[in-house]
């Protein structure tokens, strides 16, 4: 539905609203819930210290207040939510204790009257399943006062969140606000009547979410994973409180679970697409983990629509969807691919992790922060609110462990009356990987084809730069040939991880469409160093 009315607004800043929602009685827990997410102790160790690292952007707390002044609106959000209370635990001790009591003591100081940001209500859900999660660690042996206070907080932002859940932003911040209410009302006493609402709530946003192959709509990896967090969190309390977990939920859960693994690559983190993160993998492991699920890894993803190409040691994952559905911004990397070697990752999209400045949020969507074809400079994909995403056709074949993917789109039709078509085939050793590029259309435009590269891998041209030779760490390599265009080298920005920008380089290949093009180019293995 979006954002409380105006006059909501007006009526959750009065003391009737925090009359209606305050706890009518005692409020105890009666599931005690547990985290199930590893935290960083580094993280943890910096909070203590008065410096909080939230989507990769650093900032020091005041002594006096709660959120900095300067800090972005969502790292506020996330601050709100208190997940970083994981990395307080994860410390552990008197001095992370202490520290976490402090930091809810001054929220419940500020921020008991209703304001926009702080009762979001993905904050609200976020910030119930930290603290109820948590509870164990900084609230359980807190003084009587402290436990009093935190549990009729919980009770007043829950019973506010049960009237507003519908109000919840569309995507995984919806989800979010289930939990948080699902999370109440099996875990604090006198809520238990919320809990329909929360699982009707849940039941429409798979329903809305969860694509038919197991995908997340958003189409971005980092926010399915983050969704699947949600729902193992939301199974998990259920069944603590002994009760059956919908089958939607189950089913979810198994099919969501085989897609994660899909989009891993093989350094067993996430393939960047959509405005992804790498994400750590020891967190994707506890999420498999958790997840119990049996289900044998993806064959394919036409609805998410990743497609990834696997022989040998190498693995190839091409964007082939339409954009996305919720969550975000759309990206113009239509067809845009990845290729990773063992643990190694080669040719790389560049990324868009974290909570980015403002300027690098638009570029990291840009057609040429994608490896992809790039025609006149221009985006294939209008980047503007309300632009749709371009239509993609795909087609793919195996046969005796060989794979051949065949994808277009028509993202430049309308602007540049252009259409392009990539066509990819990946030999059953997985050291002989061929592309050709096809655009037909804009002719006399120049174009740019680019292969961006990791930032640990290195690159020079060789055979009087009619070749690039690409070397991993281990020092396996590879040979780029091209036919047609001019190759060079170029200058890029890594952004896979939160907070990190690395210099890194990408092969550019560039020219003048004629009407017809098909640009031509092969990556085959080279013998090691």
């Amino acid at each position: 539905m979006g954002e409380a009315s105006g006059f909501r607004r007006l009526l959750y800043r009065t003391p009737i609203h925090r009359w209606t929602i305050r706890p009518r009685g005692p409020v105890e827990v009666t599931t005690p819930l547990a985290s199930l997410w590893p935290g960083d102790a580094a993280r943890g160790r910096a909070l203590v210290g008065g410096e909080l690292v939230l989507g990769g952007r650093a900032f020091t707390l005041p002594d006096l207040g709660w959120a900095p002044a300067d800090a972005p609106a969502e790292w506020r959000a996330a601050l709100h939510g208190f997940d970083w209370l994981a990395d307080l635990h994860d410390l552990g001790g008197d001095v992370g204790r202490r520290r976490a009591r402090e930091l809810v003591g001054l929220w419940l100081d500020r921020h008991q009257r209703w304001e926009p940001l702080a009762w979001r209500p993905d904050v609200i859900g976020r910030r119930i399943g930290a603290w109820l999660g948590h509870y164990g660690f900084f609230c359980a042996s807190a003084d009587d006062d402290f436990r009093d206070r935190v549990l009729a907080s919980l009770a007043a932002q829950s019973r506010h969140l049960s009237r507003v859940l519908d109000d919840a932003r569309p995507g995984s911040a919806r989800i979010a606000a289930v939990k948080g209410l699902a999370l109440a009302a099996v875990g604090l006493t006198g809520l238990e009547a919320l809990l329909a609402s929360a699982l009707a709530g849940l039941d429409r946003a798979l329903a809305e979410q969860i694509l038919a192959d197991g995908g997340h709509a958003s189409r971005n990896p980092s926010v399915h994973l983050a969704v699947l967090r949600d729902l193992i969190e939301i199974r998990h309390a259920l069944r603590l409180a002994r009760i059956a977990p919908p089958p939607a939920l189950t089913q979810a859960i198994e099919a969501m679970s085989a897609m994660l693994r899909y989009l891993r690559h093989g350094d067993g983190c996430l393939a960047l697409f959509n405005g992804s993160s790498e994400e750590p993998g020891a967190l994707i492991d506890a999420v498999i983990h958790q997840s119990e699920s049996r289900a044998r890894l993806a064959v394919g993803a036409p609805d998410f629509g990743i497609e990834r190409l696997h022989a040998g040691r190498t693995a190839v994952f091409v964007d082939c969807g339409r954009g996305a559905a919720a969550d975000g911004p759309l990206h113009a990397g239509p067809l845009s691919f990845e290729v990773s070697i063992g643990r190694e990752r080669l040719i790389v999209n560049l990324g868009g992790a974290g909570l980015l400045p403002e300027e690098w949020s638009v570029a990291q969507r840009a057609t040429a922060a994608h490896s992809t074809l790039t025609i006149d400079d221009t985006n294939a994909v209008r980047l503007e609110a309300g632009a749709s995403p371009p239509a993609i056709e795909v087609r793919r074949e195996e046969a005796d462990g060989q794979a051949w993917l065949d994808a277009s789109h028509d993202g430049y039709v309308d602007r540049l009356g252009a259409s392009h078509r990539r066509r990819l085939y990946l030999s059953a050793d997985g050291e002989d990987l061929r592309g050709e590029d096809l655009v037909t259309g804009a002719a006399g435009r120049p174009y740019q084809l680019r292969f961006h590269l990791h930032p640990r891998a290195q690159v020079s041209l060789a055979q009087n730069a009619a070749a690039a030779l690409l070397r991993l760490p281990s020092g396996g390599g590879f040979r780029l040939r091209v036919s047609g265009g001019r190759l060079d080298l170029g200058e890029a920005i890594y952004l896979g991880r939160p907070g990190e920008m690395k210099r890194t380089q990408h092969v550019l290949v560039t020219g003048v469409l004629d009407g017809q093009t098909a640009l031509k180019w092969a990556l085959r293995r080279e013998g090691k160093r």
